[in-house]
Order: structure tokens, then C-alpha cells, then sequence
């Protein structure tokens, strides 16, 4: 049975969970990014955060309004390279374009 357990496909949690946080960082990057598309900078945080911080930003999107430890959260992850790096590629370029 343990077997078994480790076949079941773990994605659409992840991508629920994802989603879910998206909701806790939509808000905090409209506060914080005036005029930047949202849309693709959310996908930058989300793709630049933990496990972890993508379960507690999940916990913190279905909670509703972003609260101080989230806004930490997010302003943590936006001032990590990888996301630097995907705002000005990916979050960025559509905007400059």
C-alpha cells in the first residue's frame, strides 16, 4: 500500500496551492508595483518561493487581505535574483514592449 502512495501524482495540489497563494501576492504586488502587469510578476514570486512559503502564502490567499507576515513573504521573494531576474525578462518585457 506505502507503494501505491508514492504513485499518486502530487500536481494538482501544487497547482491549487498555487493558485491559492497567487491570491495573497496579487494584491501585495499591486501595492508595491504600481503599473507593472500583475499577472506575470505574480508568476515571478510564485515561481521564485519555497514549498513552504507557497503553503503559507496559499493559507494566506484563502484568509483574504495580505496580512503583515505576507507582505514580508512576498517582499522577501521579489528581492531574490531569480525573481529580479524574472521581473526583467519575463514580468517586465511585456510591459517595455
Amino acid at each position: 500500500m506505502a507503494g501505491l502512495a508514492a504513485c499518486v501524482d502530487s500536481r494538482p495540489a501544487d497547482l491549487i496551492a498555487r493558485e491559492a497563494a497567487k491570491e495573497a501576492v496579487r494584491p501585495v504586488l499591486q501595492r508595491r508595483l504600481p503599473g507593472v502587469p500583475v499577472e506575470p510578476a505574480v508568476n515571478c514570486v510564485i515561481d521564485n518561493a519555497s514549498a513552504g512559503e507557497i503553503i503559507a502564502l496559499a493559507r494566506a490567499g484563502a484568509a483574504g487581505a495580505p496580512d503583515p507576515a505576507t507582505v514580508e513573504t512576498v517582499v522577501g521573494i521579489l528581492s531574490r535574483e531569480g525573481t529580479i531576474d524574472c521581473l526583467a525578462t519575463d514580468g517586465l518585457a511585456p510591459f517595455l514592449r
